[in-house]
């Protein structure tokens, strides 16, 4: 019997990291306006890794940034590796530096994972009641993010939920520690019942050699145990992928959607 495939996804594909980077950061500010001028707010978690790093230059930029109300922007963290908040491989650290330090979001609005504390499960509890408390879902019901942010490994992990982890099989928290056999070091992750839940995700993928990565992800048969990006699968939500011509070499034109 064949393995199940993956329902058909678009990928719009730019020339460099840095078209892709100005096009992405140009959509979260649109999704920013958009959501605000809706609901009156707008939620987002971000991923850390050094794809998004240009993205958020060029969000914090002054062509994009005082078109946004930062004041009813709430940002979350994807993941987070367990090290102080100033340890160079901090993802709070890299967005900070990239991002907070220029714009005007009131610092109560960034929710930073405290993966530095030694209880891990409690650090993942406590960001759970912050999602809680910012987010206020219906009671049992999983909170929904406006906007999450996503990249992909190379071995096709996604947020700190790496292949054959055992975050992966996560079904109630939606904070959990996570042990990173080929790192031997540990993370604090959302899980997939959020990711899931969000309104938009957008995946940035960029590099030549994510591109036989990218292509077993989208145009493969489905092995999210191996590849857990394919675990990406909202029900309610739209996922977005943006991948640069390097990235996107080995994908079919059916699935590459060029500009």
């Amino acid at each position: 019997m064949a393995e199940e495939l993956l329902p058909k996804a678009r990928v719009r594909v730019f020339p460099s990291l840095e078209e892709l980077s100005c096009q992405a950061a140009a959509r979260l500010r649109e999704l920013a306006c958009s959501f605000v001028a809706e609901k009156g707010t707008f939620t987002a978690a971000l991923s850390g890794g050094s794809t998004p790093r240009r993205l958020y230059q060029l969000l914090a930029g002054p062509e994009l940034w005082p078109g946004i109300s930062w004041e009813h922007v709430h940002l979350f963290q994807v993941d987070e590796r367990c090290v102080p908040p100033d340890d160079p491989e901090s993802n709070y650290r890299m967005i900070r530096e990239a991002l907070l330090r220029h714009i005007p979001v009131p610092e109560a609005n960034f929710h930073r994972l405290a993966a530095e504390l030694e209880d891990r499960e409690g650090a993942s509890r406590l960001y759970a009641a912050e999602l809680d408390r910012i987010l206020a879902p219906e009671k049992g019901s999983i909170p929904r993010l406006d906007l999450v942010l996503l990249g992909m490994g190379l071995d096709g992990h996604t947020a700190s939920l790496f292949p054959g982890s055992s975050a992966l099989r996560e079904q109630s928290a939606w904070v959990c520690p996570n042990f990173v056999e080929k790192f031997k070091a540990h993370r604090l992750t959302l899980t997939f019942p959020v990711l899931n839940a969000a309104a938009r995700i957008l995946f940035l993928v960029a590099g030549s050699d994510k591109a036989e990565t990218l292509r077993q992800v989208l145009e493969g048969p489905r092995r999210p145990e191996e590849l857990p990006a394919q675990y990406v699968q909202p029900a309610n939500g739209q996922v977005e992928w943006y991948a640069d011509q390097n990235a996107a070499r080995l994908l079919t034109s059916a699935t590459r959607s060029e500009l």
